[in-house]
């Protein structure tokens, strides 16, 4: 093994008989190189919007949500979830209570959802990255302000300068008895009014809310004791996956404990699909370029044949040779992708600093973000380096056998 590794180091460093054959060993690493690179950064700036689009998505959603394995509402009032308000590693726990309304404004109506909350969940919250105007708080009074979704507003045409009128929401109401016949359809719906405060920034999965207190929302439900889930917002973040598997075994199978992927799995697999999606199809174009491995080592084999002759003199059979031009290929194939990922790292490392690479546009961030995983960078090194291994052995063989058994023996 060390014999073929000598002869491929000089082969690697020393300079050719023609100086074409230099040149297109530069451009094997070369292309290994853009290659190594251009991965690191699309990785690495992929990963950067996907820390961008969760982070605005974390605003909104918990930590942790409670919910029933069977059915849409529980009763609180149980002695495990007394236990888990007074949990220290808790920020914010709020008691949830959600489902379909009608809302009207004017003539306008639009099927939203009504989510009645806690409000002293709502402090622990960053208001200012929330609401896009308004004021963010909804009280435990007859007047009950509202927080509404952007889609809310928008379809309602509720002006806000006009907040000081209410809007009406509509659910049919519970345990009627279908054999009952009332001459007023209407008797047979809940109908409340409520005035909205604010708007929400547009967020998926949280334009179509009415944010309510829980009063006004097991109001208008008829759910007096009856909750949808509980939220949690933790203090360190980090700690989720230890608090929920606390919490899961604490609470029982009968409720389940979801962290914020798990919440919103759609949003999550669309991110992450596209990162990989792009990162195979730069694989595939890498993959093309390290092929330029193979001329290198064609040319290499043809430059040498002398050496190769003199080689076999001494006893050296086609396997040996074959592995000098093989450990070729993978010493140009790791100079390449080692001084790739360096580079990419390094312009990776730049843009996080200072920025310089700009949206150029009105768009929710001036510079394009980045986030550095070092793991992702060992999945690049493997899958660069498994490629060149594959297609340096192809080639060696393939040279050795093509200009072996027909030059070797020519002067």
């Amino acid at each position: 093994m060390k014999l073929p590794l000598f002869f491929a180091k000089r082969y690697l460093f020393s300079k050719k008989s023609v100086n074409a054959i230099n040149i297109i060993s530069s451009i094997s690493v070369v292309g290994v190189l853009v290659s190594s690179a251009a991965l690191v950064i699309v990785l690495s700036f992929y990963n950067g919007m996907e820390q961008f689009i969760l982070s605005q998505y974390s605003v909104f959603s918990p930590d942790l949500r409670i919910e029933p394995t069977v059915g849409k509402v529980f009763d609180a009032q149980n002695p495990a979830f007394k236990k888990l308000r007074t949990n220290d590693a808790i920020k914010s726990y709020s008691e949830i209570l959600e489902d379909r309304v009608l809302v009207q404004y004017g003539n306008q109506q639009f099927v939203g959802r009504i989510k009645g909350v806690e409000q002293e969940s709502l402090h622990t919250q960053a208001a200012e990255d929330m609401l896009l105007f308004g004021d963010f708080v909804v009280q435990e009074d007859s007047t009950n302000f509202a927080i509404i979704g952007e889609q809310v507003q928008t379809n309602l045409q509720i002006p806000y300068k006009e907040f000081e009128n209410a809007i009406a929401l509509y659910i049919p109401k519970k345990n009627i008895n279908p054999q009952a016949s009332n001459l007023n359809p209407m008797d047979e719906i809940n109908v409340r009014r409520i005035k909205p405060v604010g708007v929400m920034k547009f967020q998926q999965g949280f334009e179509d809310l009415v944010i309510t207190s829980l009063s006004f929302a097991k109001d208008l439900l008829s759910e007096p004791n009856g909750i949808s889930a509980i939220e949690i917002f933790l203090k360190d973040s980090s700690q989720v996956n230890h608090i929920q598997r606390s919490i899961q075994k604490q609470i029982g199978e009968k409720f389940i404990v979801k962290d914020r992927q798990q919440q919103n799995p759609t949003l999550y697999k669309t991110v992450s699909s596209e990162k990989w999606i792009v990162f195979f199809i730069v694989t595939i174009i890498g993959v093309i370029a390290i092929f330029n491995i193979i001329g290198s080592l064609t040319m290499l084999v043809i430059d040498k044949k002398k050496d190769i002759q003199i080689l076999k003199s001494f006893g050296a059979d086609a396997s040996l040779i074959q592995r000098i031009f093989f450990f070729e290929g993978v010493l140009i194939a790791l100079l390449g992708s080692v001084i790739g990922i360096a580079l990419g790292i390094a312009f990776c490392l730049l843009q996080a600093k200072y920025g310089f690479v700009r949206t150029g546009g009105q768009t929710l961030f001036d510079a394009y973000p980045v986030d550095v995983r070092y793991m992702d960078f060992a999945l690049i090194f493997f899958t660069v380096m498994l490629s060149s291994i594959l297609i340096s052995y192809a080639a060696s063989k393939l040279s050795i056998k093509r200009f072996g058994s027909v030059g070797l023996h020519e002067e």
